[in-house]
């Protein structure tokens, strides 16, 4: 489906700054729905070493983020070389709660046309 969100799921494996508890529902929560969705270990430590796969993930079309602070994860795909377009969508497991984020993760993309 073209109108389908990239889903990239950040570990934060290095800083351990997201709750572990919001951490691992919203991982479950994505486990148990149909979406598909790509994890990485930690933004951070990928953008430190500019890792090229940042790049393929700022060409994606569509795409939410569940990771930290949304400025934060802009600013890290920026220092990397790779910025993220303006309509990329960024959960905060920091201050969301895993509810929250699952829910705007797994909808349907906004921006298909309703018949």
């Amino acid at each position: 489906m073209p109108d389908t969100p990239t889903i990239l799921y950040c570990r934060c494996a290095y800083a351990q700054v997201v709750p572990s508890g919001v951490k691992n529902e919203v991982l479950q929560k994505l486990c148990d729905s149909s979406m598909s969705f790509e994890t990485v270990s930690d933004l951070c430590e990928m953008a430190a070493h500019r890792d090229p796969r940042l790049q393929a993930i700022a060409a994606c079309g569509k795409l939410r983020i569940a990771a930290c602070y949304p400025r934060a994860v802009k600013g890290l795909f920026q220092q990397a070389g790779s910025p993220l377009s303006e309509d990329v969508e960024v959960l905060n497991m920091r201050t969301q709660t895993a509810d929250e984020i699952a829910a705007a993760l797994i909808s349907p993309s906004d921006s298909s046309p309703q018949p």
